[in-house]
């Protein structure tokens, strides 16, 4: 007979060195979110304590805002989900949008 085992670590070390469980992360209702908040979630998520679409529904976020939470700790760490380096990174891709000549493809 199989038994079902609930897989999920009841804590995790997080992107800051400290432990922390579901309990710990951010409360539901955060609206100010500041790159170690960002971090915990990620860390969450990606540990495996919370599946993406709880996180989604816990702080009422879209997928595309957690996926660029996640590239953004990918590429750069916790300094990376501070607003100015999401706002140097628009800023560095528009520059390069206006930069990169833009070519028709004949019909």
């Amino acid at each position: 007979m199989l038994e079902y085992h609930n897989s999920r670590p009841a804590a995790v070390i997080g992107p800051m060195g400290r432990l922390f469980t579901r309990e710990s992360l951010p409360p539901r209702d955060t609206t100010r979110w500041v790159a170690s908040r960002k971090a915990q979630v990620v860390a969450a998520v990606e540990s495996g304590m919370m599946t993406v679409e709880q996180v989604m529904a816990r702080y009422n976020l879209s997928y595309e805002e957690f996926a660029s939470w996640q590239h953004a700790m990918d590429r750069a760490g916790v300094s990376g989900l501070r607003i100015a380096a999401v706002q140097r990174d628009r800023a560095e891709r528009r520059r390069h949008a206006k930069s990169t000549p833009l070519r028709l493809i004949p019909a």
